[in-house]
């Protein structure tokens, strides 16, 4: 059977040295309060568990203490450092979402592969309208055709696409309505 320290020597090592102790643990642990109690305690425990360092030469126990106390504060730096750092709950809170980029990619590579298929006249006003910006009037002067052509060949193209992406029809749907809203519009 081991031994370990009494409870009353115990409880006097810790109020005549565990204030001074806590204090240089802070030190050592940059303000952390935490983390010092934690290691004050572990020194404690040591302390409890090794009670022939009571019987050691010294006048006082504090330079064994602060000794084991400044081992205990290295190894846990040591092991924090060996390990990915901890992230708190508001750096989660503030993260953007983790979304599966896996799902936008095959939905890229299906738009892609859509586009490829209209006709060049077609996938040109595609390209100008939605993929650079371009309004009616200047997809039309970059292109060097009227604007009613343009028009029409984007309200075409987005019925043609959403034919071939099934999967994306409601999207797709509602931007065909919009431009065949508006084709229609200019062709009264």
């Amino acid at each position: 059977m081991t031994t370990t320290t009494d409870e009353r020597t115990l409880a006097d090592l810790q109020r005549e040295h565990g204030a001074a102790l806590f204090r240089f643990l802070l030190g050592l642990t940059f303000g952390d309060r935490q983390r010092a109690e934690d290691l004050l305690q572990e020194t404690l425990v040591r302390a409890w568990q090794h009670p022939e360092a009571f019987d050691a030469p010294y006048a006082s126990m504090r330079p064994w203490l602060f000794t084991v106390a400044r081992r205990l504060a290295i190894d846990a730096r040591r092991s924090r450092q060996a390990r990915p750092a901890e992230v708190g709950d508001v750096v989660l809170e503030t993260a953007a979402d983790g979304e599966d980029t896996a799902e936008a990619t095959v939905s890229a590579l299906d738009v892609r592969e859509a586009v490829r298929a209209l006709s060049p006249d077609h996938r040109e006003v595609l390209v100008q309208m939605y993929f650079r910006g371009l309004t009616v009037n200047e997809t039309a002067q970059a292109l060097g055709i009227p604007p009613g052509t343009v028009k029409s060949r984007s309200y075409y193209a987005l019925r043609r696409l959403a034919r071939s992406l099934p999967g994306y029809s409601s999207s797709s749907s509602s931007a065909s309505r919009a431009s065949s809203g508006t084709a229609s519009a200019t062709c009264t």
